[in-house]
């Protein structure tokens, strides 16, 4: 592990680069004082020691994310997550398909769950694609 200033850096760059700047910025926005330090810890740990290594490419990052965040049933962070997957080009059918292969895993209610949120996080993705690509 390198020094909190580099792995924080490069954990903002890695975090933007699969998020967007909006969502890390509202992020930021909403940390108080006490809930700072987790979003450094997110930010340097989570983004810049694992998701920045070399041993899988992002879309197999947000996939495996995508059944885990599933597995721990924790729809807030699924969603951002799926928004995340198809920044790093992961298709709807493999979204669907990852958690299909949940349900009989994780449990039918787990994976109902999840087909919900993404259903619904994608269809908002796709209205945000339609209205950007309206106003060029």
């Amino acid at each position: 592990m390198r020094n909190d200033e580099s792995r924080l850096a490069r954990g903002e760059t890695v975090r933007r680069e699969v998020l967007g700047d909006a969502h890390v910025d509202r992020s930021m926005a909403r940390a108080t004082e006490f809930s700072a330090v987790v979003q450094e810890y997110v930010t340097a740990s989570c983004w810049g020691d694992v998701w920045s290594r070399p041993g899988l490419d992002r879309r197999t990052r947000s996939l495996l994310n995508l059944a885990m965040l599933t597995a721990l049933n924790r729809p807030h962070e699924f969603a951002v997550h799926v928004r995340g997957a198809l920044r790093n080009g992961c298709t709807v059918a493999e979204i669907q398909e990852v958690l299909l292969q949940t349900a009989p895993y994780c449990g039918a209610p787990a994976a109902l769950e999840s087909f919900r949120v993404a259903e619904r996080t994608i269809e908002e993705v796709h209205a945000e694609a339609a209205v950007d690509g309206a106003a060029r």
